[in-house]
């Protein structure tokens, strides 16, 4: 039985499962669910997971939110299968691709995620992007990138020379905020330039990528 995959496909939350998806060749069905309709408040969808927010994955009788939760479980359900997201044969290099799956969470996201919402969100809600908190976020996401060029200064990935999670986690917002004035905070560091050109290349984010279009005319 195919997994199920309820979310949309321009989602940041939802891209980022539907690539490791494709990186574990997993089969799966993607089941939209109508955020402008706000489906994803209604009781059906409620039900699956009470906080209403994709995407939610079932697997038979499992049912999981959170997309780096629903990421993890299809890493080490499909281990063997595809490339290896989580090093599960050393416990050194998995330990690794933890920390840095935890440095995504949090101290990437939360500097990256406000200024992908003000350049992307902020205008189908109405409103002009709030420059303050852009530049507030980007200087946190200067900083934190500065770590990132000197960590990929020695190694080819975040944990180590070998693509993981912990990369991958990274996609779905870089995705969106290279389309922003402010891409140059990735360009401007050689080194994270380099990586995010690698990972961002890789065939099972270009499958997800071509449908990447929100806040694109007509979405």
């Amino acid at each position: 039985m195919a997994l199920k995959l309820y979310g949309a496909a321009m989602s940041t939350c939802t891209s980022r499962v539907m690539t490791c998806l494709h990186e574990k060749e997993a089969d799966f069905e993607l089941v939209p669910v109508d955020l402008f309709a706000g489906e994803h408040k209604q009781p059906p969808f409620l039900a699956k997971n009470p906080f209403g927010q994709i995407p939610v994955l079932e697997d038979g009788d499992l049912t999981l939110f959170e997309s780096r939760a629903i990421s993890a479980y299809v890493a080490e359900k499909f281990k063997e299968t595809g490339h290896d997201l989580i090093r599960y044969q050393n416990l050194k290099e998995a330990a690794h691709v933890k920390v840095w799956m935890e440095v995504e969470a949090q101290q990437y996201q939360p500097a990256i995620s406000p200024i992908v919402m003000q350049f992307f969100v902020a205008p189908l809600q109405g409103k002009t992007p709030d420059q303050a908190i852009i530049d507030e976020n980007l200087e946190k996401l200067g900083k934190v990138l500065d770590v990132y060029e000197d960590k990929l200064s020695r190694t080819k990935y975040l944990a180590g020379d070998f693509y993981s999670l912990a990369d991958l986690f990274h996609l779905s917002y870089t995705y969106y905020f290279m389309k922003t004035p402010c891409a140059n905070l990735i360009n401007d560091r050689p080194h994270v330039k380099a990586w995010w050109e690698d990972i961002s290349s890789r065939p099972a984010f270009q499958k997800v990528a071509s449908a990447m279009n929100f806040g694109e005319k007509g979405n």
